[in-house]
C-alpha cells in the first residue's frame, strides 16, 4: 500500500470514526454553518429534495442503510467495497436479476427495478483494465478541441488540450505556465481564485424535445456563452481540477438546454460507441419491460417504447463525459432534450463511488439510492424512465478502487492522484427516435 493509498484509507475512516480530528472538525464546522437555522426549516422540501439534503451532509456522514450497494455481496470487490469504508446494502431496494446474453460466453446479470420501468442496474460490467483505457480516452483524447468542454468559454485552452499539457508538465517537460483568459481582463477586476460571473441562475424549463417540435429547435437562436470578464490566468495545474464536462457527438448548448443542430453531428469515438451498442444488446428487454408497461403515454404526447427494435436501431450520437470533484453534486433534473424520448440512456461510472437518486415525473416521488461504484453501468429507458427526475447528490470520499492503484503504466501515477477525488461519468444517449431522418424536414 503507497502513502496516498494510506492517506485515501484514513481519510474516509477518520469521517466516520467520532473520536477522529477529522470527525471532530466536520461537527464544529457543521454547527458553525447550521446556527440560526430555523428548526423546521425542512418542512415544505419534496421527498426527492430531502433526499438530496440527506445524501449531501457532511455531518454527521450520511447513513446509507437504505442505498442499494450490490458490491457488499460480490466476493471480487469485497476489498474495494473495506477500503472505501462507505457501505450500502444488497437487499436495500426490491430489485429483479436477469441474465445478460453475453456473445464471450461470460456470465454476468443486470437488475431491473419494479418501481422504475426501463431503470437497469448492471454492476462491475466494466474491467479494470477497461475501465482504465476509459479513463484516458475521458481526459486525453476526449476533453479537447473539436469537443465543447465548461473551460472553452472562460479560457484559451492548449489545442491538443488541458490534460496532455498537464502531463507533459507533471513529466517536467514543461514549465506550469498560465492558461489566459478568453476575455480581455486589464480594466476588470481580477478574481486571483478563478471566480466566475455573479448573479442568479436562469432557470430554463423546455418543453420535451419531439419530431413533432423539431423545426422550432433548429431555429432557436443559440448564441454562444459570453466569458466571464474577471478571471486571471491560471496554472494549467490549478485550471484542471475546474475541468466539469467534455461534450460528446451532437453539440447541447446550455444556454437553452437544447442541441445546437446546426453545428453537425460530432464524433462518437468507437470505444465507446462500441461500448455502448455491447450494453443494449446485451439486455433481455423482454425480461425488462413487462406486458403493457410501455405503453405509457407522456408529457408532450410521446409513445410508448419502441424496446423490441433496440437490438438493432440503438444508435448512440450524443453525450456528455462529466469530472465530479468529490464536493460536486448534480441536483434533480429531467432529460427532455433529445426526440427520442424512450431509448436507452447509457451512463458509465469511473473512479470514485457516488449515490445516484431515481425518482418519478415529479419531486414528490420518493427517491430509489443507489451506490454506483467504478465498472458500473445503470440504463435508463423507456418513457417512464427517460422522464423521471434523477440526480448525484454526493461524490463518496475515499472510495477509489485498488485497481486504480499502481501498475505497470510509468504515467500511471498522475492519473491515480487525480482519480483520488474523482468520479468521472460517461453517458451517451440517442437523439433522434426510429424512423425519424432530420435531412426531409422542411426549414421556413
Amino acid at each position: 500500500m503507497t502513502a496516498s493509498t494510506s492517506t485515501q484509507s484514513a481519510s474516509s475512516a477518520d469521517i466516520h470514526d467520532p473520536t477522529s480530528a477529522a470527525y471532530k472538525r466536520a461537527r464544529r464546522n457543521h454547527l458553525k454553518s447550521t446556527r440560526g437555522r430555523p428548526e423546521h426549516g425542512d418542512a415544505d422540501w419534496t421527498p426527492f429534495r430531502a433526499a438530496e439534503k440527506k445524501y449531501k451532509a457532511r455531518f454527521p456522514p450520511p447513513d446509507l442503510y437504505d442505498v442499494l450497494d450490490h458490491a457488499v455481496a460480490d466476493p471480487e470487490r469485497l476489498q474495494e467495497v473495506a477500503q472505501g469504508k462507505w457501505k450500502g446494502r444488497a437487499d436495500a431496494i426490491p430489485c429483479k436479476d436477469i441474465p445478460l446474453q453475453d456473445g464471450e460466453g461470460r456470465m454476468r446479470r443486470a437488475y431491473t427495478f419494479p418501481g422504475t420501468p426501463g431503470l437497469v442496474l448492471l454492476p462491475a460490467f466494466i474491467s479494470p483494465t477497461e475501465q482504465r483505457r476509459l479513463v484516458r480516452w475521458a481526459l486525453c483524447k476526449q476533453a479537447k478541441h473539436p469537443n465543447e468542454t465548461n473551460l472553452d468559454t472562460h479560457y484559451v485552452l492548449p489545442p491538443d488540450g488541458l490534460w496532455n499539457r498537464y502531463m507533459r508538465v507533471r513529466a517536467g517537460l514543461l514549465e506550469d505556465t498560465e492558461v489566459p483568459p478568453r476575455a480581455s481582463f486589464q480594466d476588470a477586476q481580477c478574481q486571483p481564485n478563478g471566480g466566475t460571473e455573479v448573479g442568479p441562475r436562469k432557470l430554463i424549463s423546455n418543453a420535451p424535445a419531439s419530431p413533432a417540435n423539431y423545426l422550432e429547435l433548429v431555429t432557436t437562436p443559440k448564441p454562444a456563452a459570453a466569458p466571464s470578464q474577471s478571471l486571471c490566468p491560471v496554472p494549467t495545474s490549478n485550471l484542471i481540477r475546474r475541468l466539469r464536462w467534455a461534450n460528446i457527438g451532437w453539440y447541447y448548448h446550455w444556454g437553452t438546454k437544447q442541441y445546437d443542430f446546426t453545428r453537425g453531428p460530432g464524433e462518437i469515438a468507437p470505444l465507446v460507441r462500441d461500448l455502448c451498442k455491447g450494453v443494449v444488446q446485451s439486455i433481455p428487454w423482454d425480461r425488462v419491460f413487462d406486458e403493457g408497461q410501455e405503453h405509457v403515454t407522456m408529457e408532450g404526447g410521446e409513445g410508448g417504447s419502441d424496446w423490441m427494435d433496440w437490438k438493432t436501431t440503438y444508435e448512440p450520437d450524443a453525450g456528455i463525459v462529466n469530472f465530479y470533484q468529490t464536493k460536486d453534486t448534480l441536483m434533480a433534473h429531467v432529460d427532455r432534450s433529445e426526440l427520442s424520448a424512450t431509448s436507452p440512456l447509457v451512463s458509465v461510472s469511473l473512479g470514485c463511488a457516488a449515490i445516484f437518486l431515481i425518482g418519478g415525473l415529479t419531486r414528490d416521488d420518493p427517491p430509489t439510492a443507489i451506490l454506483l461504484r467504478s465498472g458500473d453501468i445503470v440504463i435508463m429507458s423507456g418513457p417512464a424512465c427517460r422522464r423521471a427526475y434523477h440526480g448525484v447528490p454526493r461524490i463518496l470520499e475515499g472510495t477509489l478502487p485498488p485497481h486504480f492503484e499502481g501498475g505497470e503504466e510509468t504515467d500511471w501515477d498522475v492519473y491515480e492522484e487525480y482519480l483520488r477525488s474523482t468520479r468521472i461519468n460517461i453517458n451517451v444517449r440517442q437523439v433522434f427516435p426510429k424512423g425519424f431522418d432530420p435531412t426531409t424536414v422542411q426549414q421556413p
